[in-house]
């Protein structure tokens, strides 16, 4: 008869002759109080399997002094300080004892391998133990937890603190090599690899990683790319399908940038690390608020910012934990959001081939007994109107600057995404400049010389970013876009996303109004009533405006 952990004594390089000289060959038998169970930990598969054939030497070597055999060596790879992560065999090798009653004594090297938690987990452990009358032996420490409870408790108590100074350490060393551009290891993003610290393209994988972002950027949804690549036989790194989700994860990941990724803990319902992080991340700043990389990417920080924005575009809120976003379908209809109803004054939503009465479809003929028309045909209707009213204005319309400023805006989302995260960077540091004047002149825990030599620093990065951050404010010369034949122009090119934002900034809304009876012949162009925003001019915009005309006029002079 083979011994049931026969396999794990020879998964941890024990010979049949040695089995047999530590009486680990045959299985163990006797009463609970002649056998007992073993159990030994690494924390990662890194350490030495010679360190743990030791461990098991000398606990053999020591229940053999007491006159116990052992019944069965539970082994496994796990941490013991991390409060998430479930050991499964040291579960099963103390329900042996305090639920089957198939031993007495629980053998172990250490304190630290029985447990980092503290008294808290090692007393509840010992509690049950007692009501069984059994007991844990500490082989290295000599300690028997029926005569030196206590010991046993600080011990453990000993072993958590150093879990934390070991944290700390670990932690510290880590941040130090974000700080340096080094990567700190886990699975590099599709189509880089590591290479001296650093990432840089994998030529196997790069071509195809930099096909999906010329993709992204062609603002294809990552489902039809998902869909495009399978159909031609392509394959991820671990040789399975190519799946939208997938492809999110990776256009959201701040590493395939080549940049240093600041990510979020994720934590369970009682605020608890669960050991995971959220995807993504922030690009981590350096004292000049400028990301830092970490080796090549696949595309550029722009081209993140880029794909980010178009990705943003197609989200909504979501109702999850920590108010995470799920995707929604790629914008098809061109009046979402701008065509009202004739009837109601209400929103009207895309049907597929029409637009229809949103408030009739959701709550019936009560609520207004709706409108509706063919899609592309107010479409097009809509886009001759747009054209016709912009090429109608002057240069110096208020129309004509909104449509400027946010087509300049949808043009170049990094500009935006720079200004936050140097925003983020200056209010760090105000913050940091006010820790060190409560640290100074409240709490008197720094000397003069030092405060002053940090002072310095902070005070050094707050110039430079707000500097930066007034040069990121100054808007754009809008003067190449002022022309209204310009602007017509960019129309044809913009796609629906582009034409959204031109259309609603020149129009506040337009309403559909209701057909007179049932095949009403009445032209379209008749049945809409824009209302647009240079109808009405707000005092606060003009008054923007000419402060920026003001200070363009001052520049050229």
């Amino acid at each position: 008869m083979e011994r049931e952990d026969l396999p794990s004594l020879r998964a941890l390089g024990f010979e049949e002759a040695e089995l047999r000289e530590l009486d680990l060959w045959e299985p163990a038998s006797g009463t609970p109080a002649n056998v007992a169970e073993m159990y030994v930990r690494r924390s990662k598969k890194k350490d030495t399997l010679s360190t743990l054939r030791e461990q098991v030497r000398r606990i053999c070597s020591h229940a053999a002094a007491e006159g116990k055999r052992i019944r069965r060596v539970w082994f496994e790879q796990k941490s013991a300080s991390k409060a998430y992560v479930r050991r499964e065999e040291f579960e099963k090798a103390t329900a042996a004892i305090t639920k089957s009653g198939l031993s007495k004594t629980l053998y172990v090297y250490k304190t630290s391998r029985l447990s980092r938690r503290g008294m808290g987990q090692v007393g509840l452990l010992l509690d049950k133990f007692e009501e069984k009358s059994a007991r844990i032996y500490v082989v290295a420490e000599h300690i028997d937890s029926t005569k030196q409870r206590m010991i046993l408790a600080i011990l453990s108590e000993q072993a958590r603190e150093q879990v934390t100074d070991l944290s700390e350490f670990v932690k510290l060393g880590i941040d130090a090599h974000k700080a340096e551009g080094k990567w700190t290891g886990g699975v590099t993003p599709f189509g880089l690899r590591t290479a001296g610290g650093r990432l840089e393209h994998d030529p196997a994988e790069y071509p195809l990683a930099r096909r999906i972002a010329e993709y992204l950027l062609d603002r294809k949804t990552p489902h039809w790319i998902a869909n495009k690549l399978n159909s031609e036989g392509k394959l991820t790194r671990h040789g399975k399908k190519w799946s939208g989700p997938g492809i999110i994860a990776l256009a959201h990941a701040v590493t395939w940038a080549g940049l240093v990724a600041q990510r979020d803990r994720a934590l369970d319902e009682n605020g608890k690390w669960t050991g995971k992080y959220h995807r993504g991340g922030t690009p981590l700043l350096d004292k000049k608020g400028n990301p830092i990389s970490c080796g090549e990417g696949v595309i550029t920080f722009a081209e993140h910012v880029k794909i980010n924005a178009i990705l943003a575009s197609r989200a909504q809120k979501g109702t999850s934990i920590g108010d995470r976003t799920r995707g929604k379908r790629e914008i098809v209809a061109l009046l979402t959001g701008t065509l009202l109803c004739g009837l109601c004054n209400g929103a009207m939503a895309n049907g597929g081939v029409n637009y229809r009465c949103y408030a009739r479809q959701v709550e019936g003929e009560h609520s207004c007994k709706g409108v509706s028309t063919e899609r592309a045909r107010i479409e097009a209707a809509v886009e001759v109107m747009w054209l016709n009213h912009i090429l109608s204005l002057s240069p110096d319309s208020p129309t004509i600057r909104a449509i400027a400023r946010e087509w300049l805006s949808y043009q170049d989302p990094e500009k935006e995404a720079r200004k936050t995260h140097v925003t983020a960077a200056l209010e760090s540091a105000v913050g940091r400049e006010m820790k060190l004047e409560k640290e100074f002149f409240v709490m008197g825990r720094m000397d003069e010389d030092k405060y002053d030599s940090l002072r310095d620093q902070v005070a050094a990065q707050i110039t430079e970013l707000k500097a930066e951050l007034a040069e990121l404010s100054e808007e754009a010369d809008l003067t190449p876009l002022m022309d209204p034949a310009s602007l017509a122009g960019l129309w044809q090119g913009a796609g629906i996303g582009g034409q959204r934002a031109l259309l609603k900034a020149a129009a506040k809304g337009i309403t559909l109004l209701p057909s007179k009876y049932r095949g009403d012949r009445t032209p379209i162009f008749d049945r809409l009533n824009p209302e647009w925003r240079d109808d009405r001019v707000h005092p606060a915009e003009e008054a923007a405006w000419d402060r920026w005309e003001e200070r363009r006029t001052q520049a050229t002079v």
